[in-house]
């Protein structure tokens, strides 16, 4: 076992640049938790939280009747947004199935919804040309074997081969799915239990193209940092996956005040392009699939900033951890820096550490010259406007185009003591 799991790994390795091209220049997804616990609103856990008991919460998919084709709302915001890609929750801890499986009868065909809602999710991310990706929580409340499979063979056999089941539907019954994005997996300790080799070879043979997160007790193709935009070590994908609220994923309307602001998230995607990673994040649709109205301005926002600013964002980016200035922050492609600045410091801007030749500096949005002087240790950008130009966000990004791949040292390195 051990050799074939070191081959299967090293066969991922070797494709997973090819496969991860897309994922890396798009940057910027949307993540969408929407189950029977949104009719509660009172967070995604709500029945472990509050020990509700498994067939008084198992009504909720009796009552659970979301409004015609909800997806195509959030996939239409999404696009605004500027966001590239999508990960729904086909299935979450509370175990209703989003999708027509054979693998159990509580599921939105058989029960309330009356509806595939994975398919009309697939079809609306196809129409506005968004990459799919599939949420799947391993752990499982509502299955008798979801709990005592850690302790009983017979029950883990059961728990084993109806989650491989349910993965191989999702894999072979919509299309060309592009991430498949596993979470928690309790009760079982070890990617032997869960047969995760197997279970992500037949994946893979399903969708050969498909990225599949580390979720599953393997490495697989990228890692997944929860509640922090916080950087994988260096050549290892990584995702930023992050509530709207801080203290939900699903629909909590109680939550609202505490939604992020349109620099917030923007201050999120500078640290994952500064850091060559991504950032998803998540909306919790009301019961009825309608977007929280919390969500859409600041994404509306964010989207208007991105159709001028992009290019700091998108594509292939370079680590740029470079402490030049108090007023902002950088994301970097080759010999360009894209200096973020959200705190605008009035008429000059100076910037410390940078020793290669700058040939030219503009605003990105615009594409107005900025002067500026360059000393030794030193750039000054100069004849800037006294407030920021960015009315949006107050995020101006000013693009700083050296003639080589700018080194860059400390200040404490430049200082005689």
């Amino acid at each position: 076992m051990a050799d074939e799991k070191t081959k299967y790994l090293a066969e991922v390795a070797r494709s997973r640049p090819r496969r991860m091209k897309w994922w890396h220049d798009s940057r910027f997804g949307m993540f969408v938790h929407w189950g029977l616990y949104s009719q509660l609103g009172r967070h995604e856990w709500a029945m472990h939280l509050e020990c509700i008991e498994k067939d008084d919460y198992a009504k909720l998919a009796d009552t659970w009747r979301p409004k015609r084709r909800p997806m195509r709302d959030w996939a239409r915001l999404a696009k605004k947004a500027g966001m590239k890609y999508m990960v729904m929750t086909t299935k979450h801890h509370e175990g209703f199935c989003l999708w027509d499986t054979k693998q159990t009868d509580f599921n939105a065909v058989r029960r309330g919804p009356k509806r595939d809602l994975v398919r009309e999710y697939v079809e609306a991310c196809r129409e506005f040309g968004l990459k799919i990706g599939f949420y799947y929580s391993l752990m499982d409340w509502h299955h008798p074997d979801g709990a005592i499979c850690a302790k009983d063979e017979a029950a883990r056999r059961r728990f084993v081969d109806f989650t491989h089941g349910c993965v191989r539907e999702l894999m072979s019954n919509y299309g060309r799915i592009d991430i498949l994005w596993y979470d928690v997996s309790w009760p079982l300790k070890t990617p032997e239990q869960w047969e995760s080799l197997k279970m992500n070879k037949m994946a893979r043979s399903l969708q050969p193209h498909i990225i599949i997160n580390d979720r599953s007790q393997l490495d697989e193709d990228f890692s997944t940092p929860e509640g922090e935009v916080k950087a994988a070590a260096e050549g290892r994908g990584w995702e930023a996956c992050m509530t709207f609220n801080d203290t939900s994923w699903g629909y909590m309307p109680s939550a609202a005040s505490d939604g992020v602001s349109a620099r917030d998230i923007l201050k999120m995607l500078r640290t994952a392009a500064g850091s060559q990673g991504n950032l998803l994040l998540n909306i919790g649709p009301t019961p009825d699939g309608s977007v929280p109205s919390e969500a859409v301005e600041p994404l509306t926002t964010v989207g208007k900033w991105l159709q001028t600013n992009g290019e700091a964002v998108y594509g292939r980016v370079d680590r740029c951890a470079l402490g030049c200035s108090a007023c902002g922050q950088c994301s970097q492609k080759s010999k360009t820096v894209y200096f973020w600045c959200r705190n605008w410091p009035g008429t000059e801007l100076p910037l410390g550490g940078y020793v290669t030749k700058l040939e030219k500096a503009s605003f990105l949005a615009g594409g107005n010259p900025i002067k500026f002087e360059q000393s030794k240790y030193r750039l000054i950008l100069k004849g800037l406007p006294r407030t920021s130009p960015d009315k949006l966000a107050g995020v101006t990004v000013i693009k700083l185009e050296f003639k080589a791949k700018p080194k860059f040292v400390g200040g404490a390195t430049t200082m005689v003591i």
